[in-house]
């Protein structure tokens, strides 16, 4: 990490939606700060806004109020600086494991020699090599989201913006998952901001979890995790930063909860 550079910065960040005539308040007063080549894993109960700050800083979603910088730029739209993975992988099923990587250059107009140059590299880094003319339906959820990562990757973005991307993955699957994109993140050294429901993942992937508080959103703690990577789940330290994280959030699930059952 050059000195610290700031990739992302968030301040004082708000989100309103209009639902049924009333106003939600989704993300209020959000502040966060991630330097250049850092992990950072957002954290918290359901409907908390996790993904809705990961939507605004993708420019895929508005914001009510604040500021959103990408590399000291204000975030207006969404731009080639920024590589989304989705949950539900979102691939194209008619476009083989390949000319799904190459979408974006292809939109870009890159000539078609230098797209597969690209896409062959990018196959390599994600362990695809001998399925680059598969398409989605043959291939596993696992195989998908490193398409995903891949094609994400491709236009070689500041920062890598991960929404749950292996909430629908088998534990084995996830596991071997994680461990594959820290080793992509290691190569590539990205920015990455990922959102989960899980705790492990958290502790298991990231340089620092951003712990949010229950709707409306809001950072309630940061904690940095130091342990050195290839991190071990079952190691002392590993569990008592998990235990430490679960404690905060567990006052949020309990909010979150007591939200639901009362009457709007």
């Amino acid at each position: 990490m050059d000195g610290h550079e700031v990739n992302i910065s968030l301040k004082d960040l708000s989100k309103e939606f209009s639902k049924d005539k009333n106003r939600v308040v989704a993300v209020s007063n959000f502040n966060l700060e991630v330097d250049e080549g850092e992990f950072v894993c957002l954290l918290g109960p359901s409907g908390c806004g996790k993904t809705t700050v990961l939507r605004i800083v993708a420019g895929l979603e508005s914001k009510t109020s604040g500021n959103v910088r990408i590399n000291n730029k204000e975030v207006k739209n969404a731009g080639p600086d920024r590589g989304m993975v989705f949950q539900e992988f979102a691939l194209f099923p008619w476009r083989s494991a390949r000319k799904n990587i190459e979408f974006g250059l292809e939109v870009k107009g890159v000539p078609e020699e230098k797209r597969k140059e690209i896409s062959t590299r990018l196959l390599d880094l994600v362990g695809l090599n001998g399925f680059e003319d598969a398409h989605p339906k043959q291939l596993s959820g696992g195989m998908k989201q490193r398409v995903a990562i891949a094609r994400a990757l491709a236009n070689d973005p500041d920062v890598l913006l991960m929404d749950e991307p292996f909430g629908s993955l088998d534990a084995q699957t996830r596991n071997l998952m994680q461990k594959e994109l820290l080793r992509i993140w290691l190569a590539e050294k990205k920015t990455v901001l990922f959102v989960t429901h899980s705790v492990d993942e958290a502790v298991y992937l990231a340089d620092k979890i951003v712990v949010m508080t229950a709707r409306p959103g809001t950072v309630k703690k940061i904690i940095p995790i130091t342990i050195p990577r290839p991190r071990d789940r079952t190691d002392s330290k590993f569990i008592e930063i998990r235990g430490h994280v679960l404690t905060e959030l567990e006052t949020e699930f309990e909010k979150a909860r007591m939200k639901e059952l009362s009457p709007e």
